[in-house]
Formats: structure tokens, C-alpha cells, sequence
């Protein structure tokens, strides 16, 4: 009788686009920046259910319009729903309107609903990241950015300079994170000797963690030197910037919908919700 097998949980992927041609993998780069900022203001000063409803509906069109596979959702940890749980009943000793009668007992359920609100407000933001990431391709934010900047240009701010660090971190990012997983599973896989004394297991433990991070510190600088040689043979880093980026009509028609969504989303919050 064969053991069963254990379900390997799916990493968190960042910064790297799902492949396909889309209405969403096409807008462009800065659209998309210019609507999350949007959505973040709104939810930032009205962080109601309506607005966060509406947000949440925005993603899943956009999420259905790319085609984004179930595949790309990390596993959730179970630590994690031990924490949430964990947090919602401590929240739910809170009280607070509104209250349900249970028998001869009251109770109230304004910390649950508190909790519960901050934790879909989360959940959307963390959602719109990850869209940015799935459909966006990191070449493309660097031009975004240098082109929604130019104004910034006339108050002597170096935003080309500031688009290009941008690109640079965020194309060193995703390969600094499989760097340092590849060398930590390799210090696992290390055979370990286990001292016989807590005070042993403790220095055993610290050495362990500043051997691995020089290893990293290490990894980093050889593939900054290789990224550095990289950029220098193919014009410097200006070509980051000196990309054409424009938008086009689908951006316009992207940005009314998610206007017109937002705005509708906002007046309900401020009438119909507001005066409940």
C-alpha cells in the first residue's frame, strides 16, 4: 500500500505577466497605474462595503477579460486561516451595533462586521496588485511611468532616472526571489549536526541564518555585476525610459467604464448606505 502523496502548495508568483493577448494585456501600462491610484484613493477614504463590492466586481471582469487560469492563485496557507479566524473572534468581543437577540443574550456584531470589512478591503488590493502583475509586462512600466512624469520635468525632478530604477528593481526582483530560494533549499538539503544543548541549538541557528544571508548578499551583488554588464551592452540605462509609450481608444473606454463603475459605487455610499 502506497502512502499518500502530499499536495505541494503553489508559491506566490509576482511580476511575472500570464502569456496571452488580451483586451486587459493591452491597455496600457500607465492606464492601468492611473486607474489602481484611483481606486486606491476611493477606497482609502471610503472604504465602505459598496465601493469595496464594486472594486471586487472590477476585478473579476478584468480577471475573466485576461483569462487569467485558477493555476495563478497561490495556495493560501493554513496558518493563515488560523489567523483570520483567530482575529475575527477577538474582533467579535468588540460589540457594537448592530445587535441580534440570542435567546435572553445580546449580542453585538459591529467588531465582526469591522474586521470583516478591513479583511475584503485587504483582499481587493492585494487583487488589484496581482492583476497589475498577471497582465502587465515590466518593460512596459518603466516608459509609463517616464511619460505620466514629463510635467514633472519642468520642476527639475530626474523622472527618467527615477523610471529607470523602477524598471531595474522591479526586473531584479522575481530573480533575486528565485536566487534565494534555490539557496535555501540548497542549505536544507546541507546535512545538519544537532547540538545536544539548547544554547547550542540557538548559536547553531544564528550561524545558520548569517551564513545565509552572505550567501545571498553574495548572489545579489554577482547578479547586479551581470545585469549591470547586460545593461551597458545594449545602450545603458536610458533605453529603459526612451521607450514610446502611449495610450490608445481602448485605454479611454477602460478608464469610463472603471470611472462610471467607481462613481455609481460612490454615490450609493454616500446616499443609500451613508443614511442607513
Amino acid at each position: 500500500m502506497t502512502a499518500p502523496t502530499q499536495r505541494q502548495r503553489k508559491p506566490l508568483v509576482l511580476l511575472r505577466p500570464v502569456p496571452g493577448r488580451t483586451i486587459v494585456h493591452d491597455l496600457w501600462a500607465g492606464t492601468k497605474l492611473l486607474l489602481v491610484a484611483a481606486i486606491g484613493i476611493l477606497l482609502t477614504f471610503y472604504p465602505g462595503w459598496v465601493p469595496i463590492s464594486a472594486v471586487a466586481v472590477l476585478i473579476v471582469l478584468a480577471v475573466r477579460l485576461a483569462r487569467i487560469p485558477r493555476g495563478a492563485l497561490p495556495s493560501i496557507p493554513r496558518w493563515l486561516w488560523l489567523l483570520l479566524l483567530l482575529g475575527a473572534v477577538t474582533a467579535a468581543f468588540a460589540g457594537g451595533s448592530p445587535f441580534i437577540t440570542v435567546g435572553s443574550a445580546e449580542f453585538g456584531l459591529g467588531g465582526l462586521l469591522n474586521f470583516l470589512r478591513i479583511t475584503a478591503l485587504s483582499i481587493v488590493l492585494l487583487g488589484l496588485g496581482a492583476l497589475i502583475s498577471w497582465t502587465t509586462n515590466v518593460a512596459e512600466i518603466a516608459p509609463a511611468v517616464a511619460t505620466l512624469g514629463r510635467p514633472l520635468r519642468l520642476l527639475r525632478i530626474p523622472i527618467d532616472d527615477w523610471a529607470v530604477a523602477l524598471a531595474l528593481a522591479l526586473r531584479a526582483f522575481p530573480m533575486l526571489i528565485d536566487e534565494f530560494r534555490t539557496l535555501y533549499a540548497a542549505r536544507r538539503m546541507r546535512p545538519k549536526r544537532v547540538p545536544p544543548s539548547r544554547r547550542g541549538r540557538h548559536r547553531q541557528w544564528w550561524s545558520d541564518v548569517i551564513d545565509l544571508l552572505a550567501a545571498a548578499i553574495a548572489a545579489a551583488l554577482r547578479r547586479a555585476d551581470e545585469m549591470g554588464d547586460a545593461i551597458t551592452a545594449r545602450g545603458g540605462a536610458g533605453q529603459f525610459s526612451a521607450l514610446t509609450s502611449r495610450p490608445r481608444w481602448s485605454d479611454a473606454v477602460a478608464a469610463t467604464i472603471v470611472i462610471l463603475i467607481c462613481g455609481s459605487a460612490l454615490a450609493l455610499e454616500l446616499t443609500v448606505a451613508g443614511t442607513s
